[in-house]
């Protein structure tokens, strides 16, 4: 049938009473916004349910599923003894899940084929879910610490299984928000929890995906979270749907920060324009198709890796039989994979420029193994053409928005493109440019600024 219902849930064992021995009075908010999870849940008449838990094992790379027929999970070593829950697996939906991951290059790895022992990610959300939807198969499920870009892509799979099959399915993403709140926190204070909490709930009830995928990092690290990939696989899920988001409590007294949320799906997603289509789902398939210069440096790429071959340097629009340096920049999973470029022009035309950086790119940047087969669908690319070089005096003629730099001295050269994200300045972009070429910037530096036509 398909996707029927998502929700947001916290997990600490307190929120269950025999384990909080009152001090789940505490989260009073938390335990009513889980009251309204549970009822909106049972009102969408699930048959099966993904859940995915921070608490799990978790692999490097690699996200899991459980492929027991049954699970079971108990609170003993949280001193509540007697209190367990047991459910069926819905192994249909594990092998189509298999399936659809392994074609679309998504690493996942089977987790406990003979038995599996539910973690308090699962067991202290379910226990007040499970009494709600009895007979509900459930289909444990753990992250990993790919890029977010990559945890979108593996709840896009998750829709795509719960169209395929012939049951209603919902979606329990387990998580708390940051660990750092309060002095007393768990994880020590760190004053951007509250910055992190803040920020990713508005997201959450805007539903802005592309917004949540472009958190800065470091806010992130600092912010000792544990729920954000389980978050972020619930939104790749409702990719292509018409969903209302709605956030039912928010708190953290004890220093870690619980969310609870529902995503009430209304059906297909309908036509809109296209910025809201692209906010919703980053990787909505009616994006803009590439520029014909960044599908060549694609092409080229494929035609390597996998025929170890290269495609003719036709020139297909007029840019293409130019003369021209050329950079060509490839990213998985929004994260730098290959960048190799020539500052002046060493080919013919520009086709065969794209071509051969492409390749570099991909298979000689030393900073990179080879791309391999299995990596070729999550590539992007983006082809920078360089203006001829212009010598300039100072830096007061540079602008790294504008302008890409390179610094020459002592028959060494440095180049950084322009408009780089962290690049504010002309002092850094001349500092990278000297570090990247191993020259010293005391002095007699010569300069150089060029502007560039990107193509993605």
């Amino acid at each position: 049938m398909s996707l029927v219902f998502g929700c947001i849930v916290p997990h600490p064992p307190l929120m269950v009473p025999q384990v909080g021995q009152g001090q789940e009075r505490r989260i009073s908010a938390t335990l009513k916004g889980m009251g309204k999870v549970a009822s909106t849940l049972a009102q969408s008449h699930p048959q099966a349910l993904f859940i995915i838990s921070p608490h799990g094992p978790t692999q490097l790379d690699a996200m899991g599923v459980v492929a027991a027929e049954s699970t079971h999970g108990d609170m003993d070593q949280w001193g509540a003894p007697g209190l367990g829950l047991t459910f069926d697996n819905d192994l249909e939906a594990v092998t189509l899940l298999l399936e659809e991951a392994r074609a679309a290059r998504i690493p996942l790895r089977v987790l406990g084929q003979r038995g599996y022992e539910l973690d308090h990610g699962v067991m202290a959300p379910m226990l007040h879910l499970a009494p709600k939807v009895k007979g509900v198969s459930l289909v444990p499920l753990t992250f990993c610490w790919l890029p977010l870009e990559a945890h979108f892509h593996f709840g896009q799979i998750l829709g795509k299984v719960a169209a395929k099959l012939d049951k209603r399915v919902a979606i329990v993403a387990s998580g708390d928000l940051s660990h750092r709140l309060l002095p007393e926190a768990p994880a020590g204070y760190d004053p951007l929890g509250q910055v992190f909490d803040k920020t990713l709930v508005e997201k959450v009830a805007a539903r802005d995906s592309q917004g949540i995928l472009a958190l800065d990092p470091d806010l992130i690290e600092r912010a000792g979270e544990c729920g954000l990939r389980s978050i972020v696989i619930l939104l790749g899920a409702l990719a292509g749907l018409e969903v209302k988001p709605q956030v039912l409590s928010y708190e953290g007294p004890f220093g870690v920060g619980y969310l609870t949320a529902t995503m009430t799906i209304k059906g297909p997603i309908k036509k809109r324009a296209q910025a809201n289509r692209q906010k919703e789902n980053p990787s909505a398939p009616e994006a803009q198709s590439p520029h014909p210069i960044a599908a060549l440096a694609r092409q080229a790429v494929e035609r390597y890796v996998l025929q170890e071959t290269m495609p003719e340097p036709l020139a297909a629009t007029p840019e293409m039989g130019e003369r021209a340096g050329v950079f060509v920049s490839i990213k998985k999973w929004g994260e730098l994979r290959g960048c190799i470029g020539t500052f002046v022009p060493t080919c013919p035309q520009v086709a065969a420029e794209v071509i051969a950086n492409a390749v570099s790119s991909a298979c000689r940047d030393p900073r990179f193994p080879p791309v391999q087969p299995s990596e070729l669908p999550h590539l992007s690319y983006s082809v920078d053409i360089l203006s001829p070089l212009e010598a300039v005096d100072g830096l007061e003629a540079l602008d790294p928005k504008v302008f890409g730099c390179v610094v020459e001295a002592g028959g060494r050269r440095g180049l950084l493109l322009p408009d780089l994200e962290g690049v504010e300045t002309a002092e850094q972009q001349v500092a990278i440019c000297c570090f990247k070429a191993g020259i010293d910037p005391g002095g007699g530096l010569k300069l150089f600024r060029f502007r560039v036509q990107r193509y993605e």
